[in-house]
């Protein structure tokens, strides 16, 4: 096999979505730096919501993306809060896996602790191959990444499985 092929982990993004601004925010934003040990930075909303009393580029959310080996070390502990599981519809046919975990007390060595409460969060897992990325964030000549060069979801499914010991439920 070509080593330009070989598929890869290009980012993991860590996302809670608190829906309001405020103290929730900061102590969502505390809790995705206790478990990754990196700033988290706000989302904000795309749209204004009347019924949800939401404005437009209102800070809403946070998220932190993970890079390389700190997100291995993540993508190990997460891993171990599904029981090493992860469902076949969780992957989307660009082979980018998305999972949520219901609670930040589930990982290794996290207590609870009233001042923050119960925050749960989405992480999103974003395959790449070696080679062949550039051609879409080139200046000049820059085009869609052909099929042939995306990572298909039974790829990204092998991945997981060979490195990270994880079964795919069907």
């Amino acid at each position: 096999m070509n080593p330009m092929e070989e598929v890869m982990i290009d980012k993991v993004v860590v996302n809670i979505g608190v829906g309001q601004a405020g103290d929730r925010l900061t102590k969502a934003a505390k809790v995705l730096e206790m478990l990754t040990g990196h700033k988290a930075t706000n989302t904000l909303a795309k749209k204004s919501v009347r019924d949800f009393n939401i404005r437009k580029r209102l800070p809403i959310g946070v998220k932190v993306t993970l890079r390389k080996k700190d997100a291995i070390e993540f993508l190990h502990k997460a891993f171990y809060v599904k029981d090493y599981k992860i469902t076949d519809y969780s992957f989307d046919k660009h082979g980018n896996a998305y999972f949520g975990i219901s609670d930040y007390t589930d990982f290794k060595g996290m207590k609870y602790d009233p001042d923050i409460g119960i925050f749960g969060m989405d992480v999103a897992i974003v395959f790449r191959r070696r080679g062949g990325y550039r051609i879409e964030r080139r200046r000049i000549g820059a085009k869609t990444i052909p099929n042939s060069i995306r990572v298909k979801k039974e790829e990204a499914q092998d991945f997981l499985q060979k490195n990270f010991k994880v079964t795919v439920v069907r």
